[in-house]
């Protein structure tokens, strides 16, 4: 009897930890973009500064709040990237760009680092928070991606209410596409102005990486895609690896950019291919791909990214991009430009 007690002690103190469940648990972390190639400098007023970093700390405290109580870190992307989409500062969700026809086209993905299990919407006009559909395609259907009338009636099949289109509508967007036809209509070619002299960034993507006490990681990206963008295209934001990929064993990647390169040099599983194969931290995937590869192809953009264990890189080869972090303890940290 005495014999058998000893072996189960003996036993017992080789069992690892279970996290989630005691003190041993690991420091949740979360991290945003909401866009690269960001607001020129001379045109980023204190007061519009004040305004994208007053939106991004609402994004991280929401998802931050999520994290604290326990919650699962695709629970808190969605919960952080659903701020984004419901600010008109952002080009997802209420503040997405129109496209050449003057609708508002919407895509996002999300993906979950303990499975690999993802879901993605792309061309929707008439849903609030893609960001939660395309969880719901994960979670409630046998897809990866739906796109247009056919993830709309999904969506209503499950429960969800649509809006009216008129929602998305915002005053400076219309502006931007107006200028980008008066563009075309000079030049044959609108291409230029999706930043260029329209006093807004190119690359309106929001997204969001999180480790929770459990250890696991997750991914998702929102976006209204290009000022102009004409017949149905499709960006990076809802593609798996390209514009989101999380796997717990290497980390989670959401990334913001022009998606035509993100999505021919598979940016987002490019980085946790890197940490696995060639064995690189994740700055050092990051970087590879940031700030070699897609500079060296032509690519604009950059990514947020997070580690098993907590490690977060941020890389972007654009003036600017929209970014902030929260840790454990709720200290954020948010910057625009290369600082």
């Amino acid at each position: 009897m005495i014999k058998a007690l000893l072996l189960l002690l003996f036993a017992a103190a080789f069992v690892p930890p279970v996290y989630g469940q005691n003190e041993r648990e690991r420091p949740v972390k979360l991290a945003i973009h909401g866009g690269a190639g960001a607001i020129p400098k001379s045109e980023m007023t204190p007061e519009k500064e004040a305004a994208y970093r007053k939106d991004l700390e609402r994004a991280l405290r929401a998802g931050h709040d999520v994290l604290k109580r326990g919650g699962s870190s695709l629970d808190a992307v969605e919960a952080a990237i659903h701020v984004l989409e419901d600010s008109p500062l952002f080009n997802a969700g209420k503040g997405a760009v129109f496209t050449h026809e003057g609708r508002n086209e919407l895509d996002a993905s999300i993906m979950d680092g303990a499975t690999r299990r993802a879901g993605a919407v792309a061309g929707v006009q008439r849903i609030k928070n893609p960001i939660s559909l395309a969880r719901m395609v994960m979670e409630r259907s046998p897809h990866v991606m739906l796109t247009s009338d056919g993830a709309e009636a999904f969506a209503r099949d499950n429960g969800v209410e649509l809006v009216d289109p008129k929602y998305f509508w915002t005053e400076s967007r219309w502006k931007s596409l107006q200028r980008a036809l008066e563009s075309e209509k000079k030049t044959g070619d609108a291409s230029h102005v999706e930043a260029a002299d329209i006093g807004e960034y190119k690359f309106g993507t929001v997204g969001a990486v999180a480790l929770d006490r459990a250890g696991n990681l997750a991914a998702g990206t929102s976006t209204g895609g290009m000022t102009n963008k004409r017949w149905g295209r499709i960006g990076d934001s809802p593609i798996i690896g390209a514009g989101t990929f999380a796997d717990n064993a290497t980390c989670a990647v959401s990334a913001t950019g022009h998606g035509e390169f993100f999505i021919r040099w598979a940016v987002a599983y490019d980085i946790s291919a890197l940490m696995a194969y060639k064995n690189m931290s994740l700055a050092e995937a990051a970087d590879t791909v940031v700030m070699e590869k897609l500079v060296k192809a032509g690519g604009e953009g950059g990514v947020i990214a997070i580690d098993r264990d907590g490690n977060v890189a941020m890389p972007f080869n654009s003036p600017g991009m929209f970014r902030g972090t929260i840790d454990a303890a709720g200290k954020v940290s948010i910057a625009i430009y290369k600082e």
